[in-house]
This record gives structure tokens, C-alpha cells and sequence, in this order.
């Protein structure tokens, strides 16, 4: 027999979460179909007059569906060059598998956006149930399914892959399996780079793991670096050995890219405050990264010790101010984890807030770039940017400043019935 708060809860329980999840899931769907409708409302007619930047329904899944070989069926890196982790183009491939699967002969690029928006809308979807068994509050659980960065991206890029498996790697970890938070996040790097970051703390918990002696502790955290590298390894190694030009055309690309125009190195080179070359900026962008992510980790030691992983989150917020490339979509690789650990919600408004203005501002400077309306310039670019950095930097304040959210530290009860999940957050 249960006794204590989570046998108090069941008695009020049950017949809330017959309810709640089901609005939650129609929210979920809603959103999506938001984010679809978004990005889709534009393609009748194609894109002209500008109607991609102005209206902001530009995709990348549009030009990639004529301009990378996926409407002829080609493999991505054996027959096609893709600037894209190898996870990410083969799953890049299977949706335009399906894509002419299902629409034979009538297959085109609108398709092809429906087919990657279902199944980002599915990474979407295995997200919030993640959250929901994990037990996270009813507040951040409704964040998450109607999330206006979702309406923005669900139909954008590729991004929602890997957030998914950087959100099950910080699951794991919150549950104390070391070793396969460190396989999903080497299966999460092979799909972006961004869940590496995640590594050098699951290393570090291992090392810091009470009850251990340190040849233990030194083991367990060489078998998680091992495990990563190898989940990597699976996915990468075929695909290098076939066809490593192809392969390297990400790292290549990466490296030579100069930046992007609501990056914090391209904004003050523009407004001629700090003008910088691409080697430049690779190298400064690397030691400023660096640097305030050893700080991050430095000053959370003492309060996040026993949950280094929720370090990532301003770790990665730092990574994302300090890269020279910051392209709308990369506030997909936040927002989950700020749902999941910010200790209050207000600063996360202002994050949303700078991210939608961010995102119009640099597709309206594109859209003046055509000559066409309505257009933004390179202060509205700074002036949105400098709002969601400013967030963000409140964020990982926070993060050093105030203790974990409740669902975290509410060790008295657990599973996604516990009383818990059905109070709201602090704000």
C-alpha cells in the first residue's frame, strides 16, 4: 500500500488526466498544423514577388526538394552533396522517399514540405510525451504544445531530430543513466553538433558521482565518452568510408561559412563596431565559447553539482550568442530545454518575444534586399537580436542563480501521475 504524496495525489489524479492530456494532444496538433500552414500557405503559385521573406514562409525543405537530388531518389553523400550530419540527410532521404511514395508521379516540393512537417510534428509530439511521463509540470507541458517557436520551425529545417534526442539524453541523465545519456547524445551529434555539448557533463557527473572511488569514477567516465563516440561512429564511419568528400562537405561548409546576418559577430562587423574575417571569426567565436562555457560550469558547480546536465541548458544558450552562425531555426535547440529546466518562466517569454521579432526582421531585411515590402534593416536585425540575447543571458543567470525547477527536485513522488505534474510552475 502507498502512503505518503503520491498516494494523496492519486485520489485526485485519475480523473484530471483523463482530461488534461487529450487537450494537450489537440494543442499539440493545432500548433503543428499552424506550423504547416504557415510555411504551405505560400507555395500555391511558387514563390514570387518575394512572398517567401515577406510573409515569412520560407523553408528550406522547398529548394531542397529540386536543388539536392531528392526528387530523383539520390542517396545523400554517395550520389548527392549535403551540408548536413549524416543523420540528419538520411533522414532527409526517407521523407522523400515518402514523399514519392505517397503522391507518385504528383510528388513536388509543397509535398515534400507536408511529409517533413508531419514528421517533425511527430519529434514534436514524442517530445511532450517525454516531458509528460518524466513528470514535468502541467504549465511547462502546455508551453511546450503550443509553442510559438513550433509555428515558426515545425516545417522549417531539420532541427527537431536532434532536439529530440538531447531532450531523451537530459531525460536519462535526470534519471541517473549515465551510459545511455551518452549514446543519445552521440546519435544526437550525428544528427546536429549542438548535444555534443552535453558530453563533457555527463563526463564530469561521472567523475563527480558520490560512492565511488576514482578508479571507478574515472571508468564510468570513460565508458560514457566511449559510448557517445561509438553511437557516432555507427552512424558516420559507413558513410565516411564510401564517400568522404561528401561526408566532410559539412565541416567544410561550417568552417568556411562566414555567419549569418542575426549573428552577434555579423552584427557588430555590419554596424562596423568589431569588423572580423571568417578565420577570425572561427578562431574568436571558439575562445569566447570556451571560456564562458568553463565559467557557466564553474560557477554552477556548487548548486548543480548533483545535476550537472542541467548546465547544458546555459551552455547552450552561451554557444548559440558566441557562434558565428545563428540561424532562425537554431531557437528549436533551446526552447524544449528551457521548457524542461528554466527555474522561472518569465525570461522565457522575453526569449519567445525576441525570437519571433528576430526571425521577421531577417527575413524582411531579405525581403528589402529584393526590393520588396515589408523590409527591415540592419538596426531592426540588432535591435530584435539584442532583445533574445538579452533573454538569454537572463536565462543563464538564472540557471547559476536560482535552484532547479520543481518538477526536478520533487523527489517524493515520480511518474507521470504524481501530484506534481498537475501543479503549475513558478513564473
Amino acid at each position: 500500500m502507498q502512503v505518503g504524496p503520491q498516494a494523496a495525489g492519486e485520489a485526485v489524479t485519475p480523473r484530471v488526466l483523463k482530461r488534461w492530456p487529450a487537450w494537450l494532444v489537440v494543442a499539440m496538433v493545432i500548433t503543428c498544423l499552424a506550423g504547416w500552414l504557415f510555411k504551405y500557405h505560400c507555395t500555391p503559385g511558387g514563390w514570387t514577388a518575394s512572398r517567401q521573406y515577406t510573409t515569412g514562409c520560407y523553408s528550406d525543405a522547398m529548394p531542397f526538394w529540386g536543388g539536392h537530388g531528392v526528387d530523383r531518389a539520390q542517396v545523400p553523400y554517395l550520389q548527392a552533396r549535403l551540408e548536413y550530419p549524416v543523420l540528419t540527410g538520411a533522414q532527409i532521404w526517407l521523407e522523400g522517399a515518402i514523399t514519392r511514395a505517397l503522391f507518385g508521379g504528383a510528388a513536388n516540393a509543397p509535398a515534400f514540405l507536408g511529409v517533413v512537417t508531419a514528421v517533425n510534428a511527430l519529434f514534436a509530439a514524442a517530445i511532450l510525451w517525454m516531458l509528460y511521463r518524466a513528470g514535468v509540470d502541467r504549465t511547462r507541458l502546455w508551453l511546450w504544445a503550443a509553442a510559438p517557436p513550433l509555428v515558426l520551425y515545425v516545417g522549417h529545417n531539420w532541427d527537431l531530430g536532434a532536439a529530440l534526442l538531447a531532450v531523451a539524453a537530459l531525460l536519462a541523465m535526470h534519471r541517473e543513466q549515465r551510459v545511455l545519456a551518452a549514446a543519445l547524445t552521440g546519435l544526437g551529434t550525428a544528427a546536429k553538433l549542438f548535444p555534443v555539448l552535453l558530453l563533457p557533463l555527463i563526463a564530469l557527473s561521472a567523475l563527480a558521482a558520490p560512492g565511488r572511488g576514482p578508479r571507478g569514477r574515472v571508468g564510468d567516465a570513460a565508458t560514457c565518452l566511449l559510448v557517445a563516440v561509438g553511437a557516432w561512429a555507427v552512424v558516420n564511419v559507413p558513410v565516411m568510408m564510401l564517400a568522404p568528400e561528401n561526408w566532410a562537405e559539412f565541416y567544410r561548409y561550417s568552417q568556411q561559412r562566414s555567419g549569418t546576418a542575426a549573428s552577434m559577430w555579423e552584427i557588430v562587423s555590419v554596424q562596423g563596431w568589431w569588423p572580423t574575417s571568417t578565420p577570425d571569426r572561427n578562431r574568436d567565436a571558439t575562445l569566447a565559447f570556451v571560456a564562458g562555457a568553463a565559467l557557466i560550469v564553474g560557477l554552477g558547480w556548487r548548486r548543480h553539482r548533483a545535476r550537472l546536465w542541467m548546465l547544458f541548458t546555459p551552455v547552450l544558450a552561451w554557444f548559440m550568442l558566441t557562434n558565428k552562425v545563428y540561424s532562425p531555426q537554431f531557437d528549436l535547440w533551446l526552447y524544449p530545454m528551457l521548457v524542461m529546466t528554466a527555474p522561472r518562466l518569465r525570461p522565457l517569454a522575453v526569449f519567445v518575444v525576441g525570437d519571433i521579432a528576430a526571425y521577421f526582421a531577417e527575413f524582411w531585411w531579405f525581403a528589402g534586399q529584393e526590393h520588396a515590402w515589408p523590409s527591415a534593416t540592419p538596426t531592426h536585425i540588432l535591435i530584435a537580436a539584442a532583445v533574445r540575447a538579452a533573454a538569454m543571458l537572463w536565462l543563464v543567470a538564472d540557471a547559476l542563480r536560482h535552484a532547479p525547477p520543481r518538477w526536478i527536485t520533487d523527489s517524493a513522488v515520480a511518474g507521470p501521475a504524481r501530484a506534481g505534474a498537475l501543479r503549475p510552475s513558478a513564473a
